[in-house]
């Protein structure tokens, strides 16, 4: 069983208690556009589960109905916890060649790409996980776990990882040495030279001890979180394919066949010595080091985050409720795809009104489509009404503003 979805509402609410209390004690870890586009993207992988099949469910499904496999007894507790332990171990794995292949941290790239570390920052996942992720817990699959049990534990995994997810949670003491925390996240998350590929547990950090990748968060250096190479921007399809991006475009331009085939396979950051282009400098410089904020009008973050509450409804009420076929669920997924994508451009500081009335145009034709064809009329009225407001606050939106300079980090 997949429990996730049902700590969903309980993440929204850690969330908004923990941007209360750091406005409180006036360290607040937050900045809206930042946390809008992790919210996206967290928003855009559960989407994406809904219209994407996994290539390992499919197979594991298909040896699991066409042979007699023993499987492990799902009612012995003494299988649960065998099953979680081993499951985080495999996912040490799993996260550790995330980072340290360039094809596995294509995918992953996505996690790490927020400037700020907070609660929101958990949400931010890939939305390309689903090809690859499965081929790591190939073992845990072939030893018996029931699979029943793999999800379930799994989910719990996931859930775990939320909370360490905070700059507010301070050292805690004897638990440091054998689960994840926040402090050891925070350094997980870090470009320092001094942190930068540590920490790869997920509820366990026994494994980074044992494997030598542990590092303790030190109090006189701290973390800078975020990527080197930024992508600049809060574009979450750019953030999802800009590693698979500089790949084609490295096997394109290398000269030599040998290093076209390794590209995929070489250690993240590694690129051709052959290509016929510049490559790409590693300009990290942690006392130089800005985030990227661009100063936008506060108009501009209602309109995103009006957006971002309108998407979360779509995705609770609309694509959880089983009432759309394939075809239509890839046209609803794509819709917030393409919102996300119009918003940010918003959130970059960029023009963005084509864009908003070709998206618009869409909305009303679909919510017609949605009261003709689908008999949909609650879907078809909301999504006129939405498009609508969206009409109305566009010229608003757009008016243009006198902007201050952009504040640096």
């Amino acid at each position: 069983m997949d429990y996730v979805p049902y700590a969903v509402p309980f993440f929204l609410l850690a969330i908004l208690i923990e941007l209360a209390y750091g406005i409180i004690k006036k360290n607040n870890t937050y900045r809206l556009n930042d946390a809008i586009s992790s919210l996206f993207m967290g928003s855009l992988r559960s989407a994406n589960k809904l219209i994407i099949i996994s290539f390992g469910g499919y197979i594991f499904y298909f040896i699991e109905t066409h042979n007699d496999l023993w499987r492990m007894d799902a009612s012995s507790p003494l299988v649960w916890i065998f099953a979680f332990i081993v499951y985080d171990f495999f996912y040490y794995w799993f996260h550790r060649v995330s980072h340290e292949r360039q094809l596995f941290w294509a995918s992953h790239v996505a996690h790490h790409q927020s400037e700020d570390y907070n609660l929101s920052t958990a949400l931010r996942q890939t939305g390309t996980g689903a090809f690859v992720t499965w081929v790591f817990f190939i073992p845990v699959f072939l030893i018996g776990v029931p699979s029943y049990v793999f999800v379930s534990v799994a989910s719990i995994n996931l859930i775990y990882q939320f909370w360490v997810h905070s700059e507010h949670i301070p050292k805690l003491g004897w638990y440091e040495k054998f689960f994840v925390t926040a402090s050891n996240h925070r350094v997980h998350h870090a470009q320092n030279e001094n942190y930068i590929d540590k920490n790869y547990g997920g509820v366990f950090i026994i494994w980074d001890r044992m494997f030598g990748t542990y590092k303790e968060e030190e109090d006189h250096e701290a973390p800078i979180y975020g990527i080197r190479g930024s992508i600049n921007t809060f574009n979450p399809i750019w953030a999802n394919l800009h590693i698979y991006v500089k790949m084609l475009k490295d096997i394109w331009y290398a000269q030599s066949w040998k290093e076209k085939f390794f590209v995929p396979f070489a250690k993240t950051g590694w690129q051709p010595s052959t290509l016929s282009i510049p490559a790409d400098k590693d300009e990290f410089n942690r006392v130089t080091f800005k985030k990227y904020n661009p100063e936008v009008p506060t108009k501009i973050k209602i309109y995103a985050f009006f957006q971002f509450f309108i998407l979360s409804l779509v995705g609770l009420l609309l694509l959880e409720s089983g009432k759309l076929n394939y075809g239509q669920l890839w046209v609803t997924v794509s819709m917030m795809a393409f919102t996300m994508y119009c918003t940010s451009l918003w959130l970059d500081g960029k023009e963005g009104f084509a864009l908003e009335i070709t998206r618009l145009i869409i909305s009303l034709a679909l919510s017609i489509y949605a009261y003709l064809e689908m008999n949909i009329t609650v879907v078809a009225m909301s999504l006129m009404i939405y498009s609508i407001v969206n009409v109305i606050a566009l010229p608003w939106i757009n008016k243009p503003q006198a902007m201050p300079e952009a504040k640096s980090y």
